[in-house]
């Protein structure tokens, strides 16, 4: 199962060293389905560094997660929440206990105490209203703290009149009242969490509450909620830089969300199992529960409207709008090159194409289409690159230039990377030479890795994929809308809208609601039919066209960032959701209804200034005008700060100029007395001050600040501070203390109220933290439930209808897609002087530097930022061990083009001890230019020395910490449910069959989510990434992993899909229906495969050029699929395997056993990719099941399936020289023969396989001769032959071919020696053996053509002595052909016959074959053709010929070519006197002698008495008739071998040796071992030597006593595989002996001839020997050895 245990309890991963674990069950309540659910408190646990160990290395946080969870989920994950009847142990409930140790008439007495002290101080409060409040009064007050303070009479002061006694004393004018009221809440509040925050939400609900707090009681309310939410949700925003967030918008926020946890609590509580204290109808609990969903909703996105102000991204945010996410699956990882401002879909490109040459589709494998490039490339071709390949990708094209045998053999000049790169045939397509390449629209064939690594484009997207392919994504394919719904908005969009309806106010509300009753048939509305309308969109689209005369300007901003805006609002304002725009329409009414003039304005610095605010601007310059006038009227400024109010803009600009250079002394000090008048009005108290206060801080740390300047601005910041203490707080957060300090310091002290005002911050520096704690808590809170709304959208699949959700997702993704790392800030450097140097001021090294050229003051450094970045920080590095070379003054200045660099950011001087001088911080407007300038040098130095230069980017944005939270919420909500899921199938295997609609509909769920709310594509693949690996992974590791039977769930299902697969043709079948289930599911399971990692830029590079050698690890590293591919690749495997041992185990006896192996295999190679499409990881599987299925064979089964694929190979090959249909047919049937003999390579059965088709190829090769035929073959199963034997045998008839070239010319040369010796040449000519002088029967033989075996063999002495003969022959010299055949290749049985030319060769033959001899032996002493020791040669009786008979001619072999032309001599001969003239065989002759005597042949054999055998003679033609004319082929037919026979019993002795030998000599050598190559060597020759085994013991194997090094390489991996034999971790080359697994093998004969019985008990099988690497590492554990030859 998923996760692990603890205390028997399940224990989800979180992350590295991070697991939750089942605390508490919280509440219960009634889902949507009608089903219990149950919250469950699950604990986050960190472990320590160690990892595994006890509670120790545990570190037990306050972190905690909230997950309701369904009756299976619980019974899966939280045993220890199960009763013993496996029932769900509901929530405890709190029994009370005694009340303290009071009485309980003592407890009523003080009760009525407390009733009558609550009426009397509300009394007196009412006494003393307007007036000083008298002393009992607090006397009353006090002893109601103190009976607060008693735990059981909390239930008394729930009692309303305490809160509306709580209300008057903190809007009493008087402290001590608001004092003491402090005191009685925190008496209340110190016992329990439930009372507290009972407390606070009864308070924050009184109508304008904060209106009549002062600010200690207001700070007493915040204290009591901090302290309330402290432990709620511990989340840490360290490193973020939050706002300042004044009290009283703290306050506002506060009570906004407590209301929306009151709401949610009710919902849940609402949701509570019916029971007896809920005795209502349905009906009335689903409209209470509808109306407590509405309710919530409307104050969540109030919640996130103001709390979205309050932390100002509405105002940081680009006035661009949201960007729409690109529609692809977030499952499927993002190619790594793809460029993520590309759009997602590109039109088709055009690509280059040959006319002439044929792609790789057309060709049915992939070694056809080897052979076809290697056969037509040319030197100059362009050629393209179809798949990566180590340093080439996909789609590069370049020029061919040449080939040779090494391995990869084809070299490229590739235009990607200038130089020539190595590559293997069958990754080329040619493209031809430039006439013959065209440009054509991309195909259907190229739609895959080459042209999406060649163009670099985005992948057309998934919405455009056919359902039918294979890879297309079934959860996000668009579901088919509801024609009525499409014209209606959805619950979600019309609850957003209806937001803003409830916003406005009593007018305005009416006239919403009368256009919408006027168009729903003037039905009346009230909230619950609201709720339900199904409004039309052309409505809505009315509706938001009235909406923005009537919102002000926070909500109108909430508005046009709002997603129904957007999609259904007018179309200008929909594409510029610029509010400015809109709010300039608003107040031209407003202008036009005032003065018809306009208002002229004198040129001032101010009226510059507001004139980018547009109309409110030059209302602001009215105010100033009222200011001005003397003594202002509160009644006239009033109605211009509520339009400030309204629009801030201009007041913001005003006070954000005081942050312009210092410079601007007369606008500055306007502005200042601005702001002094403003301050002393309450309405001005309003304004969003906090949101410019940094502006005041820039103006106040800046250096060049005027005094005057600076003394106005502290006259200004004392006022403001004293008017309301929130803003000393912000001036706190803004570390106003220390630049006031550094400012008195300047200037000496000479400051008034500089100190008053350093003072009164200081003393707010509780306040402060108090803030800053309060806005972590309530951002956190609201995370929270943001990601509880997602989780119960995942539970119930119901839309989430919260208005500016969306919003408030798109700015905690911030920066997911635009966050620039540090070395990324910078486009380029430049510097004054030595631009060569100037890289060394980013290569980060202290030790190096720029050193300038120039005049003093003349060298700067340039920098070219990157678009929209903002410097968090600028740092110049340097050396005081540079002296003079180091900078004394540095000048920073910005600007937007180079010839614009005017203003002044900062100066600096340097001091001589410096080594990091920070220039600039915390920008807050973005500068394309940054220059930065040495003005001057220490000890007045000229040139300049920079050690490095380090810009930090944008701040740390809330991105890293709602990834955290998103991704820890939904891989404990999947990996739960995964949990749940796959213990059903457990239970009941056929559920498996539900889990691809199951899995749908979750992913489907992930994908519209992300399609809805998440902005950008790094936020939706976080998402999807940790869906899919804790939902898909879990859960295919639990369907993939076997039972206690050794049968995994999905290796069942596999089963059942391939024995149904043919009924499942009928797609009316149930079989069909269950097959497609299959299908989608597995299609659903591979169909997305995490990246890995690349790997890291400081690894080591790998060597270049064809003789590198190959980084296992590294490439197992990079092409590694994934742990789904991984287990189902296992799975399938073992599935796979059972199959073919199946199949083998009932049918490797047949016939026709080849045939119906090589059908089985297909179907399993189509089921195959039915079932997970052309992946390789599953085609290596397929063949890795197949190899296991062979290897479960016994020794002579496997000799025997082997010989069985050798004879149907030999059949198919011979077959195919008919020709016709009949020949193509063979030909098909041996190509799919030949791609099921591939499964051999690597595996021990290859041996025995190798064996025999070397014996069948030699009888093929002597008998009928080669053919290209042959040679394809072998290029196709080459490495299904370890020794490589077949190929051999080719090659030397190669080397024969070439050999009787030279013996031609070497007889032209005998020729002209003799005729320059001989005088007499014609009378020497005529001087022919005798046979020549005598007449034929006229159906007399003559010899045509043959062909002749001879051994070459390798000999000490010299060679035997030659007779002489003649170089002519009388009539027509026949063709003869020597074939060298090699001992070493060919098999020794077919060349044991030795053939004695003077005996059983006519002369004229017979002087050929010496002359040859003579031609041979000299050819060994020619120093180019000296290998070895000299070779002679040993006649045989392999070969063919062609025989002359009357018009026939026959095709046969060389024994029967002898027999026929020893005819010629007589008339009949005995067949006893041919075995004694011929030494041949009884049975080889009788080979020969058949094909003769058949009707077809030209002899009659007859039986005689007294001669054994019968007489031979040449058949009469009148005797029975036959062809007269053409081809007649006698050619014995091809004789097979039994793997039962003594040959095969001797190769199972051999190897079976072979085992004992290896495990002897590791025994001996204990724990040490060997090497492999001194394993081998030694094996070897104590195979040769002895005295292990004894040679009577070797010798008893007869011809399988020959042993190569491959034969003790393949044992050794046989045993490697078994588990006898075991590698060092460290050494892997290293053997050691282990202790094996034995089984035992039947039907072995004894080891030892001596003894009876079966051998011992020793089962062995090789594992895999591949020659190169494959895409994926095996997916199972496979022993293999890179290095072997």
């Amino acid at each position: 199962m998923v996760g692990e245990l603890r205390y028997r309890e399940f224990r989800v991963p979180l992350g590295p060293g991070l697991h939750a674990y089942p605390d508490e069950l919280i509440r219960q309540r009634v889902g949507h389905d009608g089903h219990p659910e149950y919250q469950i408190r699950w604990l986050v646990l960190r472990r320590g560094e160690d990892g595994e160990g006890g509670s120790s290395q545990v570190d037990c946080k306050a972190e905690h997660i909230l997950l309701w969870m369904s009756n299976d989920e619980i019974y899966a994950n939280c045993h220890k929440m199960l009763d013993e009847d496996g029932q769900v142990i509901g929530p405890s409930q709190e029994i009370a206990g005694d009340a303290g140790a009071l009485d309980k008439s003592v407890l009523g007495e003080m009760e009525t105490d407390v009733k009558s002290l609550i009426q009397r101080a509300l009394r007196q409060l009412e006494e003393c209203a307007g007036t000083i409040p008298p002393a009992p009064l607090l006397h009353t007050v006090h002893v109601l703290s103190a009976y607060a303070s008693i735990e059981p009479l909390t239930g008394v002061f729930k009692d309303p009149r305490v809160l509306d006694l709580l209300m008057h004393m903190l809007s009493s004018p008087d402290y001590q009242i608001r004092w003491s009221a402090g005191r009685m809440i925190q008496a209340l509040a110190s016992h329990d969490a439930g009372t507290r925050t009972q407390i606070l939400l009864s308070l924050s609900q009184q109508e304008a509450i904060e209106k009549h707090l002062d600010f200690d009681s207001r700070c007493a309310l915040l204290a009591l909620f901090a302290q309330a939410t402290l432990s709620e949700h511990p989340m840490s925003f360290e490193g973020i830089q939050l706002p300042q967030v004044p009290g009283r918008l703290l306050f506002s926020l506060v009570k906004r969300y407590l209301h929306v946890t009151s709401l949610l609590d009710q919902l849940n509580d609402s949701a509570a199992e019916p029971g007896a204290q809920n005795n209502s109808a349905p009906e009335e609990l689903s409209g209470e529960r509808d109306r407590l969903e509405l309710e919530f909703s409307m104050a969540m996105g109030t919640l996130i409207s103001e709390l979205v102000q309050a932390m100002r991204w509405d105002w940081a945010s680009s006035r661009q709008g949201p960007s729409a996410r690109s529609s692809c699956s977030i499952f499927q990882p993002q190619l790594a090159e793809a460029n993520p401002g590309l759009p997602p879909t590109r039109a088709q490109p055009s690509i280059r194409r040959s006319r002439r040459f044929r792609p790789r589709t057309e060709f049915a494998s992939g070694n056809t289409y080897a052979l076809y490039v290697r056969e037509m490339l040319q030197a100059g071709m362009r050629v393209r690159m179809l798949e990566d390949y180590e340093e080439v990708s996909a789609g590069d094209e370049g020029e061919f230039r040449q080939s040779n045998s090494g391995v990869p053999p084809v070299q490229v000049l590739w235009e990607s990377t200038g130089r020539t790169y190595w590559v293997h045939w069958h990754m080329l397509e040619i493209l031809g030479f430039e006439e013959d390449i065209e440009d054509v629209v991309e195909a259907d064939e190229y739609h895959g890795a080459a042209v999406s690594g060649a163009l670099g484009v985005a992948l057309p997207t998934w919405r455009w994929k056919p359902m039918t392919e294979l890879y297309a994504v079934p959860y996000v394919l668009p579901e088919d809308e509801d024609a009525e719904e499409s014209e209606h908005l959805s619950q979600a969009e019309w609850w957003e809208l209806l937001f803003f309806i409830k916003k406005l106010d009593g007018p305005d509300h009416q006239e919403v609601l009368q256009i919408l009753q006027e168009n729903l048939d003037g039905e009346v509305l009230d909230d619950e039919i609201l709720a339900e309308l199904a409004v039309p969109i052309e409505l809505a689209q009315d509706l938001l066209l009235a909406l923005p005369q009537r919102l002000d300007d926070s909500t109108l901003r909430d508005l046009l960032n709002c997603r129904v805006y957007r999609k259904y609002g007018p179309e200008a304002l929909a594409r510029q959701p610029a509010y400015p725009t809109l709010l300039e329409a608003q107040a031209q009414p407003q202008e036009s209804a005032g003065k018809e003039p306009p208002t002229q304005y004198p040129d001032t610095p101010l009226r510059r200034l507001m004139e980018g605010c547009g109309p409110p601007g030059r209302t602001f310059l009215d105010l100033e005008r009222a200011l001005s006038s003397g003594r202002p009227q509160e009644t006239e400024i009033r109605p211009f700060l509520l339009q400030l109010q309204r629009q801030p803009q201009p007041f913001l600009t005003l006070m954000r100029s005081l942050a312009s250079p210092a410079a601007n002394k007369p606008l500055h000090l306007t502005v200042l007395r601005i702001l002094m008048q403003l301050v002393d009005f309450p309405e001005a108290l309003l304004l969003p001050w906090h949101e410019a206060m940094d502006a005041c801080m820039a103006c106040l740390r800046s250096p060049d600040t005027d005094r005057e300047v600076l003394q106005e601005l502290i006259f200004f910041l004392h006022r403001l501070a004293s008017a309301s203490r929130d803003y000393a707080v912000v001036l706190n957060q803004l570390g106003a203390r220390d630049a006031i300090s550094k400012a008195l310091e300047k200037h000496l002290g000479k400051l008034e109220l500089a100190q008053e005002l350093r003072d009164m911050v200081f003393k707010c520096e509780k306040h402060a933290h108090l803030y800053r704690k309060l806005t972590t808590n309530i951002l956190g809170g609201c995370i929270q439930m943001v990601l509880g709304q997602i989780e119960d959208h995942r539970r119930t699949h119901r839309p989430i209808n919260i208005p500016f959700f969306d919003v408030f997702l798109r700015y905690l993704c911030q920066g997911s897609s635009v966050e620039v790392k540090e070395d990324k800030c910078w486009e380029k450097v430049e510097v004054s002087s030595n631009p060569h140097r100037a890289s060394k001021l980013t290569d980060r090294n202290p030790k190096t530097y720029w050193e300038s050229s120039g005049s003093t003051g003349s060298h700067y450094i340039t920098l070219h930022m990157r678009q929209g970045v903002l410097i968090r920080q600028l740092t110049l590095l340097v050396a005081g061990e540079d002296s003079s070379y180091m900078p004394a003054r540095v000048v920073v200045f910005g600007g937007d083009s180079a010839s614009s660099l005017n203003t002044q950011l900062n100066s600096v001087n340097v001091m001589p001890s410096a080594s990091r001088v920070i220039l600039l911080e915390n920008l807050n407007r973005f500068w394309p230019i940054i220059q930065i300038r040495i003005k001057r040098c220490q000890q007045g130095g000229i040139d300049t020395r920079i050690r490095g230069l380090e810009v930090l980017g944008p701040k740390p944005t809330f991105w890293p910490v709602f990834r955290e939270q998103l991704c820890r919420h939904t891989r404990l909500f999947y990996m739960v449910r995964a949990q749940a899921w796959s213990q059903d199938i457990a239970e009941d295997r056929r559920s498996l069959l539900h889990l691809s609609s199951r899995l749908n509909g979750a992913l489907r769920q992930e994908q519209n989510f992300a399609d809805r709310f998440l902005p950008d594509d790094e936020a939706a693949q976080a998402l999807g990434k940790t869906c899919w690996e804790a939902l898909v992974s879990p859960l295919v590791q639990n369907i993939t992993s076997p039972d206690e039977d050794g049968i995994s769930p999905l290796g069942w299902l596999l089963d059942q899909y391939l024995e149904c697969r043919e009924a499942a043709h009928n797609p009316q079948s149930r079989a069909a229906a269950f097959s497609s289930r299959v299908r989608r599911l597995t299609h659903l399971l591979v169909h997305v495969e995490p990246c890995e990692a690349p790997p890291s830029a400081m690894a080591a590079p790998r060597p270049k050029g064809r003789n590198r050698s190959h980084d296992w690890s590294s490439l197992a590293t990079r092409g590694l699929p994934s742990s789904i591919v991984r287990n189902l690749t296992r799975c399938w495997r073992a599935v796979v395997e059972e199959q073919v041992n199946s199949f083998l185990t009932s049918r490797w006896r047949d016939d026709d056993f080849v045939p119906r192996y090589c059908e089985h295999f297909h179907s399993l190679q189509k089921s195959s990719s039915e079932l997970f499409g052309p992946r390789a990881a599953f085609l290596l599987a397929l063949h890795n099941g197949c190899a296991g299925g062979l290897l479960k064979l016994p020794f002579l089964k496997a000799a025997h399936v082997s010989e069985q694929f050798a004879r149907h190979i030999d059949q198919r090959i011979q077959g195919s020289r008919i020709g016709g249909a009949r020949g193509m047919e063979m030909l098909v049937q041996l190509q799919r023969c030949l791609e099921t003999v591939l499964i051999f390579s690597g595996l021990e059965i290859a041996t025995t396989f190798e064996h025999y088709y070397q014996h069948y190829m030699a009888d093929r090769l002597l008998g009928v001769g080669s053919s290209w035929l042959e040679g394809a073959v072998l290029e196709q199963i080459g490495p299904c032959f370890p020794n490589r034997l077949p190929q051999q045998m080719l090659r030397s008839l190669s080397t024969s071919e070439e050999l009787q070239r030279q013996f031609h010319v070497y007889q032209l040369q005998q020729l002209d020696q003799e005729l320059l010796k001989l005088d007499d040449t014609e009378k020497k000519m005529q001087g022919g053996p005798e046979a020549s002088d005598k007449e034929h029967e006229e159906e007399k033989a003559e010899e045509a053509e043959g062909a002749g075996a001879a051994v070459a063999a390798d000999v000490a002495g010299e060679d035997e002595e030659e007779e002489d003969e003649d170089l002519y022959y009388e009539g027509a010299m026949p063709e003869v052909a020597v074939l060298v055949l090699s001992p070493r290749c060919w098999p020794i049985a077919s060349i044991r016959h030795t053939l004695n030319p003077r005996t059983c060769l006519p002369s004229y033959l017979r002087g050929t074959l010496n002359r040859y001899s003579n031609f041979y032996s000299k050819s060994q002493s020619y120093p180019a053709l000296d290998m070895g020791p000299h070779r002679r040669l040993q006649w045989t009786w392999l070969g063919r010929a062609e025989l002359q008979f009357g018009d026939q001619t026959l095709h046969v072999s060389t024994v029967q070519m002898w027999l026929l032309l020893y005819l010629n001599e007589l008339k009949a001969v005995s067949v006893e006197s041919l075995l004694a003239l011929s030494g041949l065989s009884p049975d080889m002759l009788d080979q020969a002698i058949g094909p003769l005597t058949s009707s077809r042949g030209p002899l009659d054999l007859q039986e005689q008495k007294g001669i054994p055998g019968g007489v031979l003679k040449i058949r009469d033609a009148s005797e029975e008739p036959r062809p007269r004319r053409g081809n007649v082929w006698l050619i014995p037919p091809q004789t097979y071998l039994k793997a039962e026979d003594e040959e095969g019993r001797n190769l199972e002795k051999r190897r079976n040796l072979l085992n004992c030998l290896i495990v002897r000599m590791l025994k001996a050598h204990g724990d040490e071992g060997l090497h492999i190559d001194q394993l081998v060597c030694r094996v070897l020759d104590a195979w040769q030597k002895g005295p292990c085994p004894p040679r009577g013991l070797v010798s008893s194997l007869g011809r399988g006593s020959a042993c190569s090094s491959t034969d003790v390489l393949s044992c050794i991996l046989h045993l490697l595989g078994q588990g006898t034999v075991r590698r060092h971790d460290d050494r892997p080359h290293t053997l050691s002996y282990a202790v094996p697994v034995t089984v035992m093998e039947p039907h072995t004969e004894s080891l030892n001839p001596g003894s009876s019985g079966p051998n011992p008990p020793l089962t062995f099988h090789t594992l895999q020997i591949r020659s190169r690497g494959v895409p994926y590492a095996s997916c199972s554990g496979t022993q293999s050895f890179s290095t072997f030859r």
